[in-house]
């Protein structure tokens, strides 16, 4: 089953108005706090929670990688994946929840709402593509840029307490010279340090389409921003729940809170004019562990046969990814640079 948020004033949908805690009608205007849907819908029974049909395709069996749901809008048939959580009607355009994807221990405890809107992502991806001088005119392309994607993206966030005993053999040079003679004095040192470290909310990203690397680059998130999930705040965008659960990224995880240790520690020894760390133990405890979701926004772009992705971070603007390259614009601005480069050794010539 799917759900949608209807306008009060003229019933078409509701979307999330990127940075408030509105969802606005974009035929009638009308604003609506998700504090007051929130009431309205506290109010009704289980039944009438939702205007959404709530009947489901009979064809759901266990072993499926794909669901089918209605559109509570139009009737149409939606088909997702088993880890879609909110998507668009291909027929009307509404956006549509699947609503038993984000229930019980599937539904997420914090978000970040988007900050940037749509026009401003467009415009960001514009500027960011005439960077590249080489980059193909299509690619920044109006037909290009409407296809940008917004979506919630799955995280587990981990507090985790870490100690660190790191043992390290230092020297201290020092140089005297008495007239042509040079005096070098090493001196020897033991190191020892133990520190203790609290980590809050180390994110790691829950959704085996969004490539690790990337996302890692998208951070940080800024935190101040976070707020208790509520379902309104994923109308008009996409969303996935996760693919994977806390307790299996949590080796991952702890590989990165170790190096963050382990770098704190090191950073506590200075003063030295060579340090060489003989041992390091790093003891960690896991203390909560939260499921949330982040906003970003994504472009893929197809040129001669390879796909580029542009990643935005939803919150904060940062891009990640590599603009394509025209090899007409490069033998372009080769052919004139072989001008210029013979005209000025016509006029050197010339001059000698």
């Amino acid at each position: 089953m799917t759900m949608n948020f209807q306008c009060p004033g003229c019933g078409a949908t509701l979307t999330y108005k990127e940075g408030t805690d509105i969802l606005k009608c974009e035929y009638c205007d009308t604003e609506v706090s998700i504090q007051a849907l929130k009431e309205r819908e506290e109010e009704k029974t289980q039944e009438e929670q939702y205007s959404f049909d709530r009947q489901q395709v009979v064809r759901e069996e266990e072993e499926q990688d794909f669901k089918a749901f209605h559109c509570s809008s139009c009737g149409a048939e939606l088909l997702t994946d088993e880890y879609t959580a909110a998507t668009f009607c291909s027929f009307c355009g509404s956006p549509a929840l699947v609503e038993e994807r984000l229930t019980g221990e599937k539904r997420p405890t914090l978000i970040i709402p988007f900050k940037i809107n749509r026009e401003q992502a467009m415009e960001k991806y514009r500027s960011w593509t005439k960077r590249g001088i080489l980059t193909p005119k299509k690619f920044s392309s109006s037909q290009t840029l409407e296809t940008i994607s917004g979506m919630y993206v799955p995280y587990w966030l981990y507090d985790y307490d870490a100690n660190v005993s790191m043992g390290a053999h230092g020297t201290k040079v020092n140089v005297t010279r008495k007239g042509d003679t040079e005096y070098i004095y090493t001196r020897h040192y033991d190191i020892y340090r133990n520190v203790t470290t609290q980590f809050d909310r180390v994110p790691q990203d829950a959704s085996e389409k969004m490539v690790d690397s990337i996302m890692e680059q998208l951070e940080p998130f800024h935190y101040e921003d976070m707020t208790t999930f509520e379902l309104p705040y994923l109308s008009g965008f996409l969303a996935e729940k996760y693919n994977y659960t806390g307790e299996q990224l949590q080796p991952k995880v702890e590989e990165r809170v170790n190096q963050f240790a382990t770098d704190i520690t090191r950073s506590t020894i200075q003063g030295y004019s060579s340090v060489a760390v003989t041992y390091s133990n790093t003891n960690l405890s896991k203390i909560d562990m939260v499921y949330a979701m982040f906003p970003v926004w994504t472009l893929n772009y197809t040129y001669r046969g390879k796909l580029y992705t542009l990643t935005m971070n939803g919150q904060t603007g940062k891009m990640v990814g590599t603009l394509p390259i025209s090899p007409k614009k490069a033998f372009a601005i080769w052919g004139i640079g072989s001008v210029v480069c013979f005209l000025l050794l016509l006029i050197i010539g010339g001059m000698v």
